[in-house]
């Protein structure tokens, strides 16, 4: 695949974003134990509070993405960023992330938030390389789980 990315809103409900959710789930219940996974299923993804983006080529999507905006504590939280294998190593999370990070701007969000895990340096390296640092705990996220990794970049 050489075409252009585009990143553009995108249901989740679409077939193609399930197919990639569905990959996503499978390949961190293969990394983390069920109490370290938060996996936020595709019709909570389909609310109004959330942007979900795809990165597409051509007509197949070939990666994923979410804000989730929370209008209590005014922040987003960044969720469900995956790429497919064989389109990785092109900076295509990079610029999932940037879209959210857009988004975020427009909708007068200044600070992102996100968990991921130990199991997954790639994901720590590639938001560390996009200016968000290590945090602690949030939201419902249990402060004692050994698996997370929590992180966050305020938007100028």
């Amino acid at each position: 695949m050489h075409g252009s990315v585009d990143i553009r809103r995108t249901s989740p409900l679409d077939s193609q974003a399930r197919n990639l959710i569905g990959k996503l789930d499978r390949y961190q219940e293969s990394l983390y134990p069920p109490e370290s996974n938060h996996l936020d299923p595709p019709d909570m993804l389909e609310r109004s509070s959330v942007c979900f983006v795809g990165a597409w080529i051509d007509d197949e999507l070939v990666g994923i993405g979410a804000l989730k905006c929370s209008t209590v504590d005014h922040y987003g939280e960044i969720k469900r960023v995956y790429v497919v294998p064989g389109s990785r190593g092109r900076g295509i999370a990079g610029q999932i992330v940037k879209s959210l990070e857009g988004y975020a701007r427009k909708a007068g969000i200044d600070r992102i938030l996100l968990e991921t895990g130990i199991r997954q340096p790639e994901a720590v390296a590639l938001y560390a390389k996009l200016g968000y640092v290590r945090c602690g705990a949030f939201g419902n996220y249990p402060d004692n789980d050994p698996m997370s990794v929590f992180m966050e970049k305020l938007l100028a």
